[in-house]
């Protein structure tokens, strides 16, 4: 009965084994008609059974592509209604609060698209939490990409078009959130204009070329709205497209497992198995943006009124994306320098420019940095583990501090209102969290990642908790330790040594070429700190862990 059943088993292995190798007729019949037709029979055949691997952070960069795609539909819808002008009207629609108010032509038409338009008001705000959501779907996306070192060779083109992407969207969330002319977004405007005028020797010619001369103008909001129906999402329409197209030809990494190695890929085909979870993560995004468009209300400009320059408004908050350069304007002194009769405001200009050029600036060079460091020019498609990186991984969380910081004190005077503190005492704090959070963010983070790594190296070295308690001869109670289940171990084995640029002299007391000079000395010092590996996690002759463990650590534990 037994040999019998193993036969059948076999059996069944050989059929699906042949039937994986044969194209399924959907995609076969499609195929020999465009072939037919196009010539595009075999380039159709070979892309729809590409694999893809199956991991649940891979989808977070498809709530960024789906958001951006609902953008663009419920956006065409809008431009249906609205009229981006400055000129002059008088409200005589349905909001009696308003009837009768002077307001411009773009706040009347978004005052219509909210109250008169049948579905208006749900676009929009559809369109507002779609916007969002594109945003902090590509800072999540960036964040894995990040943590886990997809970024290195040969993706470093593909990272630096995702940081372009990302800068884009925040200039088309600017220029879209100024769109209604509302008191809130009016805020935002002048403080746009402020900065912009402050740029030394460009920065008036630029300033009226954006509002077509003083402040506000008469042309900011037509030529905004250019720039974020135009210029802006086609740009970002042409990079998404290069973006998935290098994903497509490079392959998706992989996370470490039983199986996976930098010459294959584990995971299901893109036909039908990623298609259908492709199409049911749309819906779902679909849905979740259509709940908030539904239920939770956001930017409702009729209570804000038409923008004027003379009125201001407490509590003003920008979208979440540019809170941190409203923090960072908030803590900043108020330097600036005269010089032969100019005036140069650094209270403007760092809050404006630096934050941003340290983000953004970072984040492009990182691939290139590490890769100098490290001397590593192989190619990998195996995503590392963050605690198997601790300094990648701490500066990360450093970046991410230096940003929380900043956009928690873009609300400082709600934070001083909500909780009773002096507005003075948090903007202190502020100047020094914004030095010292970063710093101890990345000793924290460190000290977690090695931590992570002795438990690994623990489960491979003497296994896992059974339950199974045991009484020894001399009456002490242990609990045994078994082997961890192979893909567990297999995941655990995926880390991979950092590479480190050779700095130390040989025998005559010579140093290596390329560390004679004052910068290959640093660069040797710096690639010993980043690569060496602190806590090793070494197979042994069993095909079972070993790692350094201190004493009297052996395979069981006591149970008191």
């Amino acid at each position: 009965m037994t040999t019998t059943l193993n036969n059948a088993t076999l059996n069944n292995a050989t059929l699906n084994g042949a039937a994986l190798k044969e194209t399924p007729k959907p995609i076969a019949g499609t195929a020999s008609y465009l072939d037919d037709r196009l010539g595009a029979g075999s380039f159709l055949k070979r892309n729809l059974r590409k694999v893809f691997p199956d991991h649940w952070s891979f989808l977070l960069g498809e709530i960024a592509l789906y958001s951006f795609i609902i953008l663009l539909l419920t956006g065409t819808f809008l431009t249906f209604w609205f009229k981006p002008g400055m000129g002059h009207v008088v409200y005589d629609g349905p909001y009696q609060q308003l009837r009768g108010v002077t307001m411009s032509e773009a706040y009347a038409s978004t005052l219509k698209i909210s109250f008169e338009v049948r579905g208006g008001l749900l676009m929009r705000q559809m369109h507002h939490w779609a916007a969002l959501l594109f945003v902090a779907g590509m800072m999540v996306h960036m964040l894995r990409v990040f943590f886990t070192g997809a970024y290195r060779k040969p993706r470093e083109l593909n990272w630096i078009i995702g940081v372009l992407l990302l800068t884009l969207a925040l200039a088309e969330g600017l220029t879209g959130y100024s769109l209604p002319d509302d008191l809130l977004s009016g805020a935002g405007l002048r403080i746009t204009e402020g900065v912009a005028i402050s740029l030394p020797l460009i920065g008036t010619y630029l300033t009226f070329f954006l509002f077509g001369g003083e402040y506000p103008g008469e042309d900011v909001i037509a030529r905004f709205y250019s720039l974020h129906i135009l210029l802006i999402p086609g740009i970002l329409l042409a990079l998404i497209s290069a973006h998935m197209i290098l994903m497509w030809v490079q392959k998706h990494t992989q996370m470490p497992g039983t199986g996976r190695s930098n010459t294959n890929v584990v995971g299901a085909p893109f036909y039908p198995a990623f298609m259908l979870k492709a199409g049911a993560y749309f819906l779902f995004t679909f849905t979740a943006i259509a709940g908030l468009g539904t239920f939770a209300q956001i930017n409702p400009i009729w209570l804000f009124g038409p923008y004027t320059p003379s009125d201001i408004s407490a509590g003003s908050q920008p979208d979440f994306y540019m809170g941190f350069l409203e923090g960072a304007l908030r803590i900043m002194p108020a330097w600036e320098i005269n010089f032969l009769g100019y005036t140069l405001p650094l209270s403007v200009l760092i809050p404006a420019l630096v934050p941003m050029g340290i983000v953004m600036t970072g984040l492009a060079l990182y691939p290139f940095l590490e890769q100098w460091v490290t001397g590593d020019r192989r190619e990998h498609h195996i995503a590392d583990r963050p605690r198997n990186n601790p300094h990648r991984t701490s500066i990360g969380i450093s970046a991410v501090t230096f940003y929380g910081i900043l956009w928690l004190l873009g609300a400082n005077d709600e934070i001083s209102a909500f909780f009773h503190i002096d507005l003075y005492h948090t903007t202190i704090f502020g100047r020094f969290a914004i030095i010292l959070g970063p710093a101890l963010a990345y000793a924290i983070t460190y000290r977690i990642c090695m931590g992570l790594q002795r438990k690994d190296a623990d489960v491979m070295s003497h296994g896992v908790e059974s339950g199974v308690i045991k009484r020894m001869p001399n009456g002490q109670y242990i609990e045994v330790h078994v082997p961890p289940a192979e893909d567990i171990a297999d995941h655990l084995r995926g880390k991979a040594l950092i590479p480190i640029v050779p700095g130390e002299a040989d025998s005559e007391g010579i140093p290596p070429k390329g560390a004679r000079s004052i910068l290959g000395k640093a660069r040797a010092m710096m690639s010993k700190k980043y690569g060496t590996e602190h806590i090793p996690l070494e197979e042994d002759g069993h095909g079972h862990g070993h790692a350094a463990l201190g004493p009297g650590e052996g395979d069981h534990k006591e149970v008191h």
